[in-house]
């Protein structure tokens, strides 16, 4: 655990020591604002909620956290301190956990600065905090699971453009595999439960249930299980490159 908590108090403080992280967090901020109380025709609904809000949610993550993640293994690699890493007394587990988890809680903490949003809608009308609060834990896994996928993507490459560009992609197909125009591109000949399987892979199809209220314990186990997924994966690819 010690050496879990280097890490993790090393990654989170190179964010707060970059611009990166506060750009990050006006341009999430401002956008989510615009999208809640302007694109997403709040007023106009005359309905206190924020659908609208979590609803822009995946599409905003989608190029935000790749650009947050892009930088956790290929920056490393580039500037070679990765192999400075492997020869600290450092288990490769603790490494990968610590990485992703400071990106996670930063991502955390860009999401817990919207209050403002919520403290308006409450002032506004009379919301049902309780579908709120799990559209907000809905999110937060669903950006954790896109940064465990940067992440893994991120320590296959030196280059960080790649590692983003690669995690957008692949972001984009695990958002879009429960959409009717992926679907119809299936042969008609297979199988509903293969089509059913394809569909459970989207992000969508968990956190769009989620954000209604319902917390099924299948939608809170695929975002978790996804995270664990990549993280193992990540955890390959940086023993591999020791190998190397």
């Amino acid at each position: 655990m010690n050496s879990l908590s280097v890490i993790l108090k090393r990654e989170l403080a190179s964010y707060l020591a970059t611009p990166l992280a506060y750009v990050f967090i006006v341009i999430f901020l401002m956008l989510a604002g615009s999208f809640t109380f302007f694109f997403g025709n709040f007023f106009q609904n005359g309905q206190a909620d924020l659908r609208a809000f979590f609803a822009y949610h995946p599409w905003l993550y989608l190029f935000l956290v790749p650009a947050l993640s892009m930088r956790l293994w290929a920056e490393e690699r580039k500037s070679g301190t990765l192999e400075l890493l492997m020869t600290l007394p450092l288990t490769l587990r603790d490494m990968v956990l610590g990485k992703f988890l400071a990106a996670w809680i930063f991502t955390g903490i860009a999401l817990v600065l919207t209050f403002p949003i919520w403290i308006t809608v409450n002032y506004l009308g009379d919301p049902d905090n309780g579908v709120i609060v799990a559209g907000y834990l809905g999110s937060w896994l669903m950006g954790g699971s896109m940064l465990a996928i940067g992440a893994c993507i991120s320590a296959t490459t030196k280059n960080q453009v790649i590692a983003f560009i690669v995690s957008v992609v692949v972001c984009f197909l695990f958002m879009v595999s429960g959409m009717d125009i992926v679907l119809g591109w299936l042969p008609a000949w297979m199988p509903d439960a293969v089509k059913s399987s394809v569909a459970s892979l989207s992000f969508l199809t968990h956190f769009n249930s989620i954000i209604k209220g319902v917390l099924d314990l299948r939608d809170l186990l695929y975002f978790l299980i996804l995270i664990g997924g990549w993280l193992l994966a990540n955890a390959i690819v940086i023993d591999m490159k020791k190998a190397n």
